[in-house]
């Protein structure tokens, strides 16, 4: 099992390579909301590398990172 399904499967977050997250710090740290894209991960963190940054650097999954919510019908197939 590659540690980006082992990420999904333990933190049950959707995180793929290739996805645009947001880092949103805590309220009163001195940094901003920024987006990103996952890059992979190494062991229990995700490699994002963020909007202007040259590096991708690792995350927590469940810390203060939002993933894109899916569309309400991504799932709905040919339903009438």
């Amino acid at each position: 099992m590659s540690s980006m399904q082992w990420i999904r499967d333990y933190y049950g977050v959707p995180a793929k390579r290739g996805m645009v997250v947001k880092y949103s710090p805590c309220e009163g740290s001195k940094d901003r909301s920024r987006t990103g894209v996952i890059t992979g991960a190494r062991g229990p963190h995700l490699l994002i590398r963020m909007d202007g940054d040259m590096r991708s650097s690792a995350y927590h999954p469940t810390w203060q990172i939002e993933y894109p919510t899916p569309h309400p019908n991504a799932d709905a197939g040919e339903r009438e």
